[in-house]
């Protein structure tokens, strides 16, 4: 039988990869929360509220996209929108 053995593994790639996941992880996650956030603000915010959910959700997915790309601190931009989203939502369905 001829002598076969296995390619070497890239672990670079493999820790690259990994940390790409838990990245994407965080940013979907609160993306998710807020989203969920927004909806909230249009059923219980009035008119006010759905102005503010309309603004937060788009500022959502743009935190999202650009946290996408933002590597290790990602996060950073979606937790910001959500919390200015958490006290808009405080504000109007108060």
């Amino acid at each position: 039988m001829a002598d076969q053995t296995a390619p070497s593994m890239d672990y670079a790639e493999h820790e690259r990869t990994y940390a790409g996941f838990i990245n994407f992880s965080k940013v979907g996650t609160i993306a998710v929360i807020n989203i969920m956030l927004c909806l909230a603000l249009f059923a219980f915010g009035g008119g006010a509220g759905t102005f503010f959910g309309w603004v937060a959700l788009i500022a959502t997915m743009v935190a999202a996209a650009i946290g996408l790309f933002a590597g290790e601190k990602g996060w950073i931009p979606s937790a910001v929108v959500f919390g200015i989203t958490g006290l808009l939502a405080i504000l109007t369905t108060a």
